[in-house]
């Protein structure tokens, strides 16, 4: 490749990472699979429910457990029904 064409895809590149949008950040769900195994299985935190933690790690072994870092969302307050004019 010439000299031309590596500054060009190197201002490519360094153009791509710039505009990229950021990583948002992790969302945590309120169950966790532990998976069993030799060598400490693994986890994941990625459930709504227990029931769907179960059908997860059903035949896989393991267990499911409460996420003790999931925090509820905070409750925003309901709208009010719009009323409508007749004028």
């Amino acid at each position: 490749m010439t000299r031309l064409s590596l500054t060009f895809f190197a201002v490519l590149a360094v153009a791509m990472v710039a505009t990229s949008p950021r990583s948002a950040a992790a969302i945590e769900y309120p169950w966790c699979a532990q998976y069993g195994g030799r060598g400490g299985g693994g986890r994941n935190c990625g459930f709504v429910s227990f029931e769907q933690c179960m059908e997860t790690i059903r035949g896989m072994g393991g267990f499911c457990e409460r996420n003790v870092f999931y925090e509820k969302p905070a409750q925003q307050p309901s709208k009010l029904p719009h009323k409508r004019r007749y004028d």
